[in-house]
């Protein structure tokens, strides 16, 4: 399929195109939506029963799910802007 050198390549070009810096950032991001959906993916085979038309009209049904993050989930907060300076000055 893919030799070494095709890999290697490969990966010369996302390095080039997201930056070092980001790479982290993207493999965690990655990582995040990987451990979801394999989370997702095994409540889906837990519920066995179909849905009938009397569960879906309890409000329990109608409940959106809640997914929480993990401690090694969260990331640090954006820097925001402090007020005063976003005004021009003359």
């Amino acid at each position: 399929m893919f030799g070494i050198s095709e890999i290697a390549i490969i990966l010369i070009v996302v390095i080039v195109i997201f930056g070092a810096k980001k790479l982290p950032e993207l493999a965690r991001s990655m990582g995040k939506s990987a451990r979801i959906l394999k989370s997702e993916a095994k409540a889906m085979k837990s519920d066995q029963t179909p849905p009938t038309a009397a569960d879906a009209s309890s409000p329990e049904a109608a409940a959106p799910r809640i997914i929480k993050a993990t401690p090694g989930d969260v990331t640090s907060p954006r820097p925001t802007a402090q007020p005063g300076n976003d005004t021009p000055r003359p």
